[in-house]
């Protein structure tokens, strides 16, 4: 996924933050991944796909959410990884994202389980705890 414009943020089926979730965690992959479209790459180099799109909502989300990941998501109308799809389709079609002939919406359907991923599998970061 790519996107073309991050000036207009649409209201619609989810909730304004979540459309710019998804837009600072294509970033996000993007960065992580070294296809960013700063590294002067070309479009196509820097392409992502649902799945990893998805791999970079569960990391960015529990960086910023931590264990509140789920109940932010939910706040925002995002239940499942099939919202996300949902919502960067949306986007898709009213031009503000890109996608190739090979992506599709099936693509972001139950990839993982919010509760798992940011529930039971959450861990906390003690390494900077004092001993």
């Amino acid at each position: 996924m790519n996107t073309t414009s991050d000036s207009k943020l649409p209201c619609s089926r989810y909730h304004r933050n979540a459309y710019r979730f998804i837009y600072e965690a294509l970033q996000y992959t993007q960065k992580h991944l070294g296809r960013s479209m700063e590294s002067d790459q070309e479009e196509v180099s820097a392409h992502i796909s649902g799945p990893e799109l998805l791999e970079g909502c569960k990391e960015l989300g529990k960086k910023q959410f931590g264990m509140l990941a789920t109940t932010v998501f939910r706040q925002w109308g995002i239940k499942a990884t099939d919202d996300f799809g949902h919502l960067v389709y949306e986007l898709i079609e009213r031009g503000e994202m890109r996608k190739t002939d090979r992506d599709q919406l099936s693509d972001f359907f139950s990839v993982y389980s919010f509760s798992e991923e940011f529930d039971e599998k959450y861990e906390i970061d003690t390494s900077r705890a004092y001993h």
